[in-house]
């Protein structure tokens, strides 16, 4: 097993998280960079250092210094559109922990990473204060996501039961 250092993003982090993001958005999504979604990636300082309640951790490999993994938490609630509206009802922007960005490079998957940065994510919301629920959503289709978040939330919402609904799974994850 490799040895991670799980650590709050610096400024010196970021070009590596990025390019765990984007080979996400590219590899497992298979939609490439859309603005309207992963705006965040390209200022990712402006979007999780420089908030006060908004954060982003990486696991960095002890052996060569890279990013392995991300995970970043804000206070914005997901959007309606493109989200239903009752979702964004119930998690709105300023209470709402929602995460993001929980991204493995595939060598480095089945580790404990993203369970790992995802407490270290709902100890910073505890910590922060002020958010009242943790909110997610993730594309059931990437290997492993949905399972992984059934392990540790619960199903709010599940668009694939929607005629011509996108596929995209929503969850409430317990804060400490």
């Amino acid at each position: 097993m490799r040895d991670y250092c799980i650590k709050t993003a610096t400024p010196d982090d970021l070009d590596g998280a990025r390019s765990v993001m984007l080979d996400t958005v590219y590899r497992d999504f298979g939609t490439g960079y859309v603005p309207r979604w992963h705006r965040d990636i390209v200022d990712l300082d402006g979007a999780y250092l420089t908030p006060v309640r908004h954060t982003l951790l990486v696991a960095v490999d002890e052996r060569d210094g890279s990013v392995a993994a991300t995970a970043a938490l804000d206070s914005r609630g997901p959007a309606h559109p493109p989200n239903p509206r009752h979702l964004a009802e119930r998690y709105p922007s300023g209470v709402t922990a929602q995460l993001r960005r929980v991204y493995v490079r595939p060598g480095d998957r089945r580790q404990g990473l993203a369970r790992q940065l995802v407490g270290r994510l709902l100890d910073f919301a505890a910590t922060a204060g002020g958010y009242h629920a943790a909110y997610l959503h993730t594309d059931p289709t990437v290997p492993g996501a949905e399972a992984f978040w059934r392990s540790l939330g619960k199903a709010v919402h599940d668009e694939r039961e929607e005629p011509g609904g996108q596929g995209t799974l929503h969850f409430e994850v317990p804060l400490p």
